[in-house]
Formats: structure tokens, C-alpha cells, sequence
């Protein structure tokens, strides 16, 4: 990964992550120009979609962010938006800057579907050991919507928190958030833990009323929103891991052998995410480093993603696509990811991502930055990246690892809006 040279140090490491990758078995099915900047708000040159946004939005990060329509302030030599784009709401962001480099929308509050999840897990992550070990019981998969996407939890079954959340990342299940609900307390608990930690990450267009996303009346988030929750959930450790891991082995249930002795095997699951798997008519995006989509009825598809290149990472969220093609918003997330890498430093941001409410307070993150209980603390470094493998539709595995906040020289959290991530690995192929 090549360094630009800033004021702040960068303190580095290297760690690689290691993908189990095995014969496969059935899983469950997925159900879910001008030499100054020119500010400019017009409506969308993509197809329109159903229904209008409301006229005042939220101005968190900016009045500009507020105003309905395409917002974009292109420089000289800046590229023109994409036109082929008909998602109700997007934005693209500067992951470390925060600025927010164009927007369609952003503050439009829409149901979020499983992108919600984002926020359950930056919420839950830091609670909870990876080894802890738990024996799920039917009260534990209570109340879980039909039609809901699973990762094929059974009652009576012991599960790790690492097998959970590879559950919730990979298989978007609903019923791996219902078990983790279920250990911080219940449903409603963690309904409570989100909305509180929403608040405090500024995230105000955003209600929960199920940890899950599953279509509720009243739930609603935004594209800025969703973007805070992805920004946040980077800067821990085991987000970085999960939301990154292309497939893994899951426990499935014990069964008795001819013999009579009980044997539990394991299954595949594939991250849901194809932009970081590919498809049959979508390539794996170059520099694709997570994060989270989610689709249902309500919400359509919806999508966040995270991509590094040159050693510029850029945030983007979608949702709900009107046009009707098969992985649309993917493809429409990829076009914004395309002309975020081109535009930068040639356009004028029309607002910021803003930070937590604590994190201008000086102080140093603790051990929970690593996204896990009992993590080994702030003084742990950054990975550096490996060497860039390539682009094929063929699956290639990408893994960000080890490491917490990249810590400024200085010792301040934040230096002029500054929120680094920490160091991205390239994508490597898979075994």
C-alpha cells in the first residue's frame, strides 16, 4: 500500500487472516468543469423514484446535506456524477476525512432492512469474549419475522460469539441476532443499546425498533446514517474481520452416526455481500473491503460499502434502487465507488461525516475499539497491507485484520475531522 506522507505517523503492523475454506454443504437459503467549485442541486438524472422525499431533512453534516436531490459541488477537471443511477438515496464519503464528496438524499429516512445491522453489531461487538460459548434455548429464536434470512441456528445446539456473528456478517441471520439479543438481555434491551448508541454517534434520522432490520412499523434510518454506523463498526477489529470474510465453516446440528455416537459436522456459508464475491453478472469490485447489504419488502436493497485504492478509502451507501435488474444496487454502489476515486480532490464536499459525540474529547480509545471483550487494548498496531492480487469475477478473498485505531502521533482521537481507519489489507486469492 503506498503512503501518502501526513503529519500525523502512522503506527504499523502486519497480521494475515486466515479464511477456513472446506468442501462445502448445503447452507440455508438467503431470503433478504470551472477553475472554482460550483455548487450545484438539481434533481436526479436517474430514474425517479416512487415516492419524494420530504422537503426538510435533517442538516446534520452540512445544510447542503439537508436539500433534497443530487448534491455535488464539482471543481475543474472533476468527472460528471454517473447518470445510470435510480436509488431513492446515496452518498459517498471520504472514510477518514469525513467528508462527504456527493449525496442524493442523504438525510431521506427509509427502512434500512439488514444494513441495520451495521449498528447491532457496532453496539453488541465490544460485549461480548469471541470464545464465550452459548447454548441456545426456543426462547432464544422467539419472534423472528417470516421470511427472515438464517444461518440455520437449532435449539438445543452450543454456539461460540465467533460463530454467531460470522453468522450475522455472512448470512445476514436473523436468527444469529435474536441469540445475540438474547445474551445482552433480550429483544428490547438491545433495541434500547442501539437507539442509545445511534444518539451518540449522531445518527438521529435513525430508529430501531428490531435489532435485525426485519420491515417494522416506524423503523427508518438514512444513507448518512448508514455510513456513520459503517465508519464507526470500522475501527473495530473484529467488525474489520467479519464484515470482510468471504466464506466460512458454521456448526450444524448433532446428529447420531450408525453407530450411535453423536457427531456434529460444520457447513459453508458465503458472505451475501457480492461485490465481495462476485456473481454471474457482477465482478468482484477492486479494492472491496466490506461492509453490510440488506434487502426486503419495504426497503428494497439496500447497501453499504467500503473500498480503498491508492490509499484513499471511500464509504458508500444505496438504497433502494427503482431500476429492476438483478444486483442493482451493487452495480449502482460500484458506479458512486468508480467516480468517488476519480472525483477526489476535485470537487468540494457538500458536508462531513459527523463524529461520535465523545470522540473530540482527546481521550483514547479503550480496549473496545478492538470490537471484542477482553481485546488487547489501544496499544495495538495497524496491519499493513499485502500486495494488490487482482480483479477476476472469480470469488478473491479479502481480509482486514488485526490491530486497533490508527493512533495519531499527536495522541488526539481527532486532528481536523480526522478519523483514520485503520490500515486496509489487499485482497489476496483465494485458496
Amino acid at each position: 500500500m503506498k503512503k501518502t506522507t501526513k503529519s500525523s505517523l502512522l503506527v504499523t503492523s502486519a497480521t494475515l487472516l486466515s479464511l477456513s475454506l472446506t468442501a462445502a454443504a448445503t447452507a440455508p437459503a438467503f431470503a433478504d468543469g470551472t477553475p472554482s467549485p460550483k455548487a450545484t442541486t438539481k434533481p436526479s438524472t436517474s430514474a425517479k423514484p416512487s415516492a419524494t422525499p420530504p422537503a426538510n431533512m435533517s442538516a446534520v453534516g452540512g445544510a447542503q446535506l439537508g436539500k433534497a436531490g443530487t448534491q455535488a459541488n464539482l471543481g475543474a477537471g472533476a468527472p460528471v456524477l454517473p447518470k445510470e443511477l435510480s436509488a431513492r438515496s446515496w452518498i459517498v464519503a471520504d472514510a477518514e476525512s469525513g467528508d462527504v464528496l456527493a449525496s442524493h438524499n442523504a438525510h431521506w429516512r427509509l427502512a434500512p432492512a439488514s444494513t441495520l445491522k451495521m449498528l447491532f453489531a457496532d453496539t453488541l461487538l465490544p460485549k461480548f469474549d469471541r470464545t464465550e460459548k452459548h447454548k441456545v434455548v426456543p426462547s432464544d429464536l422467539a419472534g423472528i419475522g417470516p421470511g427472515s434470512s438464517m444461518v440455520g441456528i437449532k435449539e438445543d445446539e452450543t454456539y461460540t460469539v465467533h460463530d454467531l456473528w460470522l453468522g450475522v456478517f455472512l448470512r445476514s441471520g436473523n436468527d444469529a441476532v435474536r441469540v445475540l439479543s438474547a445474551m445482552n438481555g433480550g429483544v428490547d434491551q438491545t433495541v434500547k443499546d442501539m437507539n442509545a448508541h445511534a444518539e451518540e454517534l449522531q445518527a438521529l434520522d435513525t430508529r430501531v425498533v428490531s435489532p435485525d432490520g426485519y420491515d417494522e412499523t416506524g423503523q427508518v434510518s438514512s444513507a448518512y446514517d448508514l455510513t456513520l454506523f459503517a465508519r464507526s463498526g470500522l475501527q473495530k477489529k473484529d467488525f474489520r474481520e467479519y464484515c470482510s470474510t468471504v466464506r466460512a465453516q458454521f456448526p450444524g446440528e448433532t446428529k447420531k452416526n450408525k453407530k450411535g455416537k453423536k457427531t456434529r459436522k460444520s457447513f459453508e456459508i458465503q458472505n451475501t455481500n457480492r461485490l465481495l464475491t462476485g456473481a454471474y453478472d457482477l465482478d468482484v469490485y477492486k479494492g472491496i473491503a466490506g461492509v453490510k447489504n440488506g434487502n426486503t419488502s419495504n426497503a428494497g436493497s439496500t447497501f453499504t460499502g467500503v473500498a480503498e485504492r491508492d490509499g484513499k478509502v471511500l464509504l458508500v451507501t444505496v438504497m433502494n434502487p427503482e431500476k429492476e435488474e438483478s444486483n442493482e444496487v451493487y452495480k449502482e454502489t460500484a458506479r458512486l465507488l468508480d467516480w468517488g476515486f476519480q472525483a477526489s480532490g476535485k470537487v468540494e464536499p457538500v458536508g462531513e461525516l459527523v463524529p461520535p459525540k465523545g470522540a473530540d474529547t482527546g481521550a483514547q480509545p479503550g480496549p473496545e475499539a478492538s470490537g471484542q471483550a477482553g481485546g488487547s487494548g489501544a496499544g495495538e498496531k495497524p496491519v499493513a497491507a499485502s500486495k494488490n492480487a487482482g480483479s477476476s469475477g472469480m470469488g478473491i478473498a479479502l481480509a482486514i485484520t488485526g490491530g486497533l485505531l490508527v493512533l495519531l502521533a499527536a495522541g488526539a482521537f481527532l486532528v481536523n475531522r480526522r478519523w483514520p481507519l485503520p490500515d486496509l489489507m489487499r485482497r489476496r486469492p483465494r485458496p
